[in-house]
């Protein structure tokens, strides 16, 4: 799946959903060692888990961030 993200210095997110495990995360844009970090450490988890996590983190003023951008896009993949 492709997510366009709002808000955040990323532009969009790629994954696929395996039987609602999480693979292959990867962000257009952003801070790259960070995202690529992100994407490592949510390889092989459930979706679910994911997003409970990461839903609601923010960044400096903004009132979302990547991480929180990937739960969005997790929550609609799920929907």
């Amino acid at each position: 799946m492709i997510y366009k993200t709002k808000g955040t210095c990323s532009s969009q997110i790629s994954f696929e959903l395996v039987d609602g495990k999480v693979h292959n995360v990867a962000f257009t844009g952003g801070c790259n060692g960070n995202l690529k970090g992100i994407g490592s450490l949510v390889e092989g988890l459930d979706a679910k888990d994911v997003i409970a996590r990461l839903e609601g983190t923010t960044c400096g003023f903004k009132s979302t961030s990547c991480p929180d951008q990937l739960a969005k896009a997790l929550k609609q993949a799920l929907n």
